[in-house]
């Protein structure tokens, strides 16, 4: 900041520096909080997770006995940024075609339902 301050840096490359700081830095940190820790592998790798409990999940579903109670659904893995979420849990209709929702359950997939996906 001192070279700016003396003329020795533009603006333009100070805006151009502080845009392209490592996502772990403290300016990334201030303006997207949590969700700076998150690379593109970690949503990925949360994504697999959440996808390969759901088809064991359904697995177990399908081969319980008939006498058998079927398992609780599993819970998505928790992810920066999505603050809402246990407020959903408790609204009736929030979101029934999240990547936990059984098929032939829920009227359609929600735009909130998307933009999580997506991340």
């Amino acid at each position: 900041m001192l070279d700016w301050h003396r003329g020795e840096l533009s603006s333009r490359r100070v805006l151009a520096l502080i845009k392209h700081l490592p996502r772990d830095s403290a300016v990334q940190r201030e303006l997207h909080g949590e969700a700076a820790d998150w690379s593109v592998t970690d949503h990925l790798l949360a994504a697999t997770v959440d996808h390969l409990a759901v088809a064991n999940w359904m697995f177990a579903c399908v081969n319980t006995g008939e006498d058998g109670d079927t398992p609780e659904a599993p819970k998505p893995v928790p992810r920066p940024g999505n603050e809402d979420e246990d407020v959903d849990e408790g609204r009736e209709g929030a979101d029934r075609n999240g990547p936990n929702t059984p098929a032939g359950e829920g009227e359609g997939v929600s735009p909130h339902a998307i933009a999580r996906f997506f991340g």
